[in-house]
C-alpha cells in the first residue's frame, strides 16, 4: 500500500529544482514511488489554515491507500505560509506573477501526478473528501467539477450576492456559451488529468481560470463530471482575495469573447437577415401594411442593419478561427463545410456581383437624371439607396475574402 511522504521528508521536495519527487512505499519502504496524484493549492497568505489543508489531504492519500503529494503554489506570501507548507509535507513553488490562475499554472506545471486536484487553502474545502474526484476519473472522467449546490453550502460559506445572483448568472451564461451542462461553473474545488490539462490550455492569469478550464474542456471535447462538494465557512482572519465586481466582469468578458456564435455569429446574422429584408420590400419605394407606412427611413434603417450584420458577422468568422487555434474542434462540421465552399473565388465573385448589380443601378438613374434634365427624381430615392447599399455590401465582401482567405491559409500552413 502507498503512502505519501512525511512531514519529516519534506525538505527533499521543497525546491523544484530537486528532481521528480518521489513518495513511499509501505510494501516496501526502500521502493520510490511517483505520486498518482498531486493536491495544488494557490497561497497567498494562508498560513492560518494552510497547515490544516494540507494534513488532510495528506490524511485522504494514506486513507484511499496511493502515493500522493500536495504542491503550494505561494504567490508572494509575506507571512511564514511557506514555512508551515514545508513543515507540515507539501512542496513549495514560487509564482511571481499574482493572480490567482497564474498561481495555479505554477503549481500545476510542477505536479507529477497523473491526476491533480485542485483547492483553495482556506479550508473552506474538505480536503479529507478527494476520493470521489479520484474515483470518477478512474471511471473515464477527464475533468471532475466540484458543485457546491449539490453538496451543500453552509451559512455564511457564501456571500448572498454571489450565491442567488453572480454564480447563478454567469454558471447560466455559460452553460450556453460553452454547451456544458454544468450546474457550478466556479466551484475551486475540481480534478483533472495531467493530459487533459495539456489539451485545456488555460492562460489566463485571474479569477476567470476557473471558467477557462471548463471552457477549453468542453472545446477539446473531454468528458467532464460534476460531483457535490460541500462548502463552508473560510477560516482566514483576512479579507478574501476575491473582488466581486472587477472579476465577475472578467469572467463574463473571458465568456463572451470565447463564445464567437454568441457575441458575432447570431446577433450579425439576425441583422443582415433583417437588412435584406427591408431593402428587399422597399427596394422601389414606399410600402403601406396596415397603418403603418414603411418609407425611406426604412430603407435607411435596412442598409445599415445590412452593412452592420455582414461586418460582425465576418468578424465572428474570424473569431472563430482564432479559437480554433486553441480548440480545433471549436470550428464545428457546418463552419468547415461553410469555409470550404465561400473560398476565395467564390467570394469575389459574390462581392463583384453585388458591386456590379449596385453599379447599374446608380448608372440607369444618372442616365434618368441626365435626360430630365435636373428635373425630379422622387421615385428613384429608394432604388438609389439601394444601389449604394449594394455596392457597399460588395466591396465588404471582396475585402473579407482576402482576408479569410489569408487566415485559412496561415491555419492550414501550421497545421502542416
Amino acid at each position: 500500500m502507498e503512502v505519501p511522504l512525511k512531514p519529516g521528508a519534506a525538505g527533499a521536495m521543497a525546491s523544484p529544482d530537486a528532481g521528480v519527487p518521489t513518495a513511499r512505499s509501505n510494501l516496501d519502504p526502500g521502493a520510490a514511488v511517483r505520486p498518482l496524484v498531486s493536491v495544488v493549492m494557490p497561497c497567498l497568505n494562508e498560513e492560518r489554515t494552510l497547515g490544516i489543508c494540507v494534513d488532510k489531504a495528506l490524511c485522504a492519500f494514506r486513507e484511499m491507500g496511493m502515493a500522493g503529494e500536495v504542491v503550494i503554489a505561494d504567490n508572494g506570501s509575506t507571512d511564514s505560509s511557506v514555512e508551515v507548507a514545508r513543515a507540515h509535507g507539501a512542496r513549495v513553488v514560487h509564482q511571481p506573477l499574482k493572480g490567482y490562475g497564474a498561481a495555479l499554472q505554477a503549481g500545476i506545471d510542477a505536479a507529477v501526478g497523473e491526476f491533480i486536484i485542485m483547492g483553495d487553502a482556506d479550508d473552506s474545502y474538505d480536503w479529507t473528501a478527494i476520493a470521489p474526484f479520484v474515483e470518477e476519473w478512474r471511471k473515464g472522467s477527464d475533468m471532475v467539477m466540484g458543485n457546491r449546490f449539490r453538496g451543500g453550502i453552509e451559512s455564511d460559506a457564501m456571500p448572498a450576492l454571489h450565491r442567488y445572483l453572480g454564480n447563478p448568472v454567469l454558471s447560466f451564461i455559460s452553460r450556453l456559451a460553452f454547451r456544458v451542462p454544468l450546474g457550478d461553473f466556479h466551484c475551486g474545488m475540481r480534478g483533472f488529468s495531467k493530459a487533459a490539462y495539456e489539451k485545456m490550455r488555460p492562460r489566463t492569469p485571474g479569477m476567470e481560470f476557473a471558467t477557462e478550464m471548463i471552457a477549453g474542456a468542453a472545446r477539446s471535447g473531454l468528458k467532464i463530471t460534476e460531483i457535490p462538494v460541500t462548502l463552508y465557512p473560510d477560516k482566514r482572519d483576512r479579507p478574501p482575495h476575491l473582488r466581486p465586481f472587477r472579476d465577475g466582469w472578467r469572467h463574463l468578458r473571458f465568456i463572451v469573447t470565447y463564445a464567437p456564435h454568441y457575441l458575432y455569429l447570431i446577433p450579425g446574422a439576425t441583422m443582415l437577415a433583417i437588412g435584406v429584408v427591408l431593402q428587399m420590400l422597399l427596394a422601389t419605394g414606399p410600402l403601406q401594411v396596415g397603418n403603418l407606412y414603411m418609407g425611406i427611413h426604412y430603407l435607411a434603417l435596412g442598409g445599415l442593419l445590412m452593412l452592420i450584420g455582414f461586418n460582425v458577422l465576418s468578424m465572428g468568422v474570424i473569431a472563430k478561427l482564432i479559437v480554433a487555434d486553441r480548440y480545433p474542434l471549436a470550428l464545428g462540421g457546418k463552419m468547415m463545410a461553410l469555409l470550404k465552399v465561400f473560398n476565395l473565388e467564390r467570394a469575389l465573385v459574390l462581392g463583384g456581383t453585388l458591386f456590379l448589380a449596385g453599379l447599374a443601378v446608380a448608372t440607369v438613374i444618372f442616365w434618368i437624371w441626365l435626360s430630365r434634365a435636373g428635373g425630379s427624381m422622387d421615385e428613384t430615392v429608394h432604388p438609389a439607396f439601394v444601389a449604394g447599399h449594394l455596392m457597399v455590401m460588395g466591396v465588404n465582401v471582396m475585402f473579407f475574402a482576402f482576408i479569410l482567405h489569408l487566415a485559412i491559409s496561415e491555419r492550414d500552413s501550421e497545421g502542416t
